[in-house]
């Protein structure tokens, strides 16, 4: 890693949880850009839609092997 990439790094991890999350989040999202797919404008909307629920608390996100346990049981 760079220093460069360290430094920011060690600048980021001091930022409050909310800037961090952003910041990963754009982070994440600069790594699917070179990804050729089309997106409908219905889905992004529905994705927008549903972050903002998160990022207002208006729903309650659970762990991913909880929902997958969930989902199994629910076929049973």
């Amino acid at each position: 890693m760079t220093k460069d990439a360290i430094q920011i790094l060690e600048s980021a991890l001091n930022l409050p949880q909310q800037a961090r999350a952003f910041l990963a989040e754009k982070l994440l999202e600069s790594l699917d850009a070179d990804l050729d797919f089309c997106l409908s404008d219905e889905w992004r909307q529905e994705i927008v839609r549903r972050c903002a629920q998160i990022d207002k608390g208006e729903v309650s996100l659970i762990p991913a092997d909880e929902a997958i346990q969930k989902a199994y049981e629910a076929l049973e």
